[in-house]
């Protein structure tokens, strides 16, 4: 950083600390670089920053760290590359049903895995570290955008016409001569020949020696638009995490039943499945004789709970929001909610049951009870016994070390595991397993697992008018993007703010002429070729012939 000696300049303008080019005038502050020849650097015209104090406090070392573009750099690098991360395996919210995340990704990906899902790489995105560097991205936007919008803003806001002669000729294009006649008459004519290209020309008033010229300027607040939309496109990112803003799940409702949309007070009927499969005369050759779904329908009324919505004890009341016809490609709406028709299964699926416990030592039967599959009551009272649920499983299976698991949250082997109490049994009661399907009562071997429990007594259904089944059951995809909106918003600010820096230019002239002695500067912050075309083209107007390459005075030919 330049050392300042001095914050007032020669022409009497009193200049805030770090200023490198006088405010009024552009005179450099600096004496080593007032005896440099070089162009100078037009960077916010000189203005000082927040970032450049000299004595930092604690909040000015903060805000330097994020208005640093290597820092913001470096952040977009490292989250970059942990998004790259979390591409190498699938994440776990991509999966329907995962109930043992852990044990799958080491089965299907070996030690690498196993490394990759202790590390939290299976759920990157919603990981705190990986919000965190989205959130030290966005302040450093924020940060960076302020200390240097707000410099560049007061450079741009109140330009002094007349500038120092070291500030004109020092600029990457510059243009020196004698004026013959009256000076002010030349330069009203090359203003003139200006404003026929565009530019808005402002002259000294008074002496009418002096004017700067400029064109485009909204141009410079391009980048900072951008950085707006990115801010926006940010914060919509992180409002996903909100609850009830983002959603993207699955739900598998049975024919007849109703289900609650979790995470929402929304509940979901289907009244009725229906499909069509293609007939052998309207498949190919190579697909006759087997099942190609034509079309399927889910007729569907969706609930909004309107009391007794988060109480377990309570039925919560229901009110019909709206019925629709659910198919591929036309989901349900509501509010911003998306049900989504995403497959079906028409194997018949058990709902519920009501068994009976039977008292094997005395015969006698007590019962039956209603027994759900999914959100079954935690106790039942049977005469004289009790029946506590410990334990609900529904798709049983044991791990690798032989422990009770689920394989998925369906009721495709259900299980329930009870403490029974009552007469002859231990008081503190003996846990008991029922398996409602006979042909999981076989395959885990029921009996065997409740040792002599399984003389005492037995849970059973007696009938088939005590087994509820549902003849299909519909899988809908449930969406909701409250945030979806403000990305679009974000994405058109970085568009237009993108289209402002990229194909418009900032383009100034300062000219000032003293005793005949014509100075004129120019400075764009790119497209030098264009802008000394325009100096060129505007003094042949008025009648100086100028080559626009000797106009170069250092300048980036780009």
């Amino acid at each position: 950083m330049l050392s300042i000696e001095n914050t007032k300049c020669e022409c009497g303008h009193q200049n805030s600390v770090g200023t490198v080019l006088c405010e009024s005038c552009g005179k450099p502050l600096d004496k080593e670089l007032a005896k440099s020849e070089e162009p100078l650097e037009m960077r916010y015209d000189g203005v000082a920053r927040r970032s450049q104090k000299s004595n930092p406090s604690i909040i000015d070392r903060i805000w330097n760290f994020f208005s640093s573009v290597k820092i913001a750099i470096y952040l977009i690098v490292i989250t970059f590359v942990t998004a790259m991360l979390g591409t190498i395996y699938p994440q776990e919210n991509t999966f329907i049903n995962l109930p043992d995340p852990a044990s799958y990704y080491q089965e299907n990906y070996g030690i690498l895995g196993k490394i990759y899902y202790l590390l939290g790489l299976s759920h990157t995105y919603e990981s705190w570290w990986f919000i965190g560097l989205l959130v030290m991205i966005g302040t450093s936007l924020v940060i960076c955008s302020l200390d240097r919008v707000l410099p560049l803003y007061r450079a741009l806001k109140k330009q002094q016409i007349r500038k120092h002669h070291q500030f004109i000729l020092r600029q990457k294009a510059v243009y020196r001569d004698r004026i013959e006649g009256d000076s002010k008459e030349w330069v009203a004519s090359y203003g003139e020949a200006l404003k026929k290209k565009g530019y808005k020309v402002h002259f000294e008033e008074g002496t009418g020696t002096a004017l700067l010229a400029e064109k485009n300027r909204f141009s410079r607040w391009g980048p900072y638009i951008n950085h707006i939309g990115l801010i926006l496109f940010l914060l919509a990112i992180l409002a996903r995490s909100i609850p009830g803003w983002q959603m993207d799940t699955y739900i598998s409702v049975p024919d007849g039943d109703t289900v609650q949309i979790a995470g929402t007070n929304y509940y979901l009927k289907s009244e009725k499945f229906t499909v069509e499969f293609y007939t052998d005369d309207e498949l190919p050759d190579e697909l006759k004789g087997t099942a190609r779904a034509k079309k399927y329908e889910t007729k569907a009324i969706l609930y909004e709970c309107v009391s007794n919505c988060s109480d377990p004890l309570k039925e919560p009341v229901l009110e019909e929001v709206k019925k629709d016809d659910i198919t591929v490609n036309h989901p349900l709406t509501y509010k911003g909610l998306k049900l989504y028709q995403f497959d079906f299964d028409l194997t018949p699926r058990l709902n519920s049951v009501k068994p009976v416990l039977v008292d094997k030592r005395t015969g006698e039967v007590y019962g039956p009870f209603y027994l759900p599959m999914k959100e079954a009551e935690t106790q039942h009272k049977l005469g004289p016994f009790t029946l506590d649920l410990i334990a609900n499983y529904m798709e049983f299976a044991l791990n690798s070390e032989g422990k009770p698991t689920t394989l998925s949250r369906e009721p495709n082997a259900p299980a329930f595991v009870f403490s029974v109490k009552g007469p002859g049994l231990a008081e503190d009661g003996e846990p008991y397993i029922y398996f409602p399907m006979q042909k999981d009562k076989v395959k885990f071997a029921q009996d065997t697992i409740n040792r002599e429990l399984a003389d005492k007594i037995e849970i059973r259904v007696e009938g088939m008018e005590n087994v509820d089944f549902s003849e299909a059951t519909t899988h809908l995809n449930v969406r909701m993007d409250k945030a979806l909106p403000y990305l679009w918003i974000g994405a058109v600010f970085s568009m237009v703010g993108l289209i402002m820096g990229s194909y418009w230019q900032h383009r100034r002239i300062w000219l000032r002429v003293d005793d005949g002695e014509l100075a004129l500067g120019a400075h764009t912050n790119k497209n030098w070729f264009g802008m000394r075309s325009d100096i060129a083209s505007a003094l042949k107007k008025i009648g100086v012939s100028v080559d626009p390459k000797t106009l170069d005075n250092g300048g980036k030919n780009a």
